[in-house]
């Protein structure tokens, strides 16, 4: 059974292990290890693990995708694997392989930093239509990353999807600044939006301690929140296990 369609009106917690593997790949003696992660903080009390496996590898590699599937296959088969990345470059292959539970569609180049926006419509629509098929048809759900425009959501929809994902960073940046009112709206708009025509809205990118409950309080029926850079960042000072139980009291709080 899904966890997430269990609890319907919970948002679920999915940490991104991507700056574990960052951190493990400066060496070449395996530490600090992935999946030692994945076990801990899934032992806390997480509800899902995201990767984002570039085609660089800067962070996650090929064997950490394959070695997680079958640690979530063998010691938490109920747990949402969520496999990020752009399906022109690498991600089709790592679906077709592992079959994760989740796909985010993510129109991030090989050179990018990090995530900076989401798909465009109708732009996006035509060559997104076949491998967001494909990809439902190998039993996986499939997310768009998603800018906060109400008006492609509809469009979102009409490719295929079955969620869209939040691109959070302009609400993490206006986080308790004048306008975080005004930016909060428009996710507001985006959620209701998306949820009008049948998908299901997660969030992330620069989700923290700080601004996750103010976030999921404005923005209704949430399902499921991936952070990666801040939780990682916490866990250094607090450990992995306390950092999971502070994120998920963010979490009741904001119910």
């Amino acid at each position: 059974m899904n966890p997430f369609a269990a609890a319907p009106h919970a948002t679920a917690l999915s940490v991104n292990l991507n700056k574990v593997a960052l951190l493990r790949n400066t060496r070449h003696l395996g530490i600090p290890s992935v999946l030692r992660a994945a076990e801990q903080v899934l032992e806390a009390g997480a509800q899902g693990i995201t990767v984002h496996p570039r085609p660089d590898a800067r962070h996650i590699r090929a064997d950490d995708v394959q070695a997680l599937a079958a640690l979530l296959a063998e010691r938490w088969p109920h747990i949402e694997f969520n496999v990020e990345g752009n399906p022109f470059d690498n991600l089709m292959a790592y679906l077709r392989s592992v079959r994760p539970a989740q796909a985010t569609f993510v129109p991030d180049s090989p050179e990018q930093f990090t995530s900076d926006h989401g798909w465009r419509f109708p732009a996006d629509a035509e060559r997104l239509a076949p491998v967001v098929a494909e990809t439902k048809a190998l039993g996986i759900r499939v997310s768009l990353f998603m800018d906060p425009d109400p008006e492609a959501m509809a469009a979102a929809r009409a490719v295929g999807a079955d969620r869209i994902e939040l691109y959070t960073e302009a609400y993490a940046r206006a986080h308790g600044t004048p306008q975080q009112a005004e930016v909060l709206a428009r996710y507001t708009q985006a959620a209701r939006a998306a949820q009008a025509v049948g998908l299901g809205v997660n969030a992330g990118h620069d989700l923290n301690r700080d601004n996750l409950a103010d976030f999921l309080r404005a923005v209704p029926g949430v399902l499921e929140v991936s952070i990666g850079h801040a939780f990682i960042a916490d866990a250094l000072e607090r450990g992995y296990t306390e950092t999971v139980r502070d994120y998920l009291r963010q979490l009741r709080q904001a119910r």
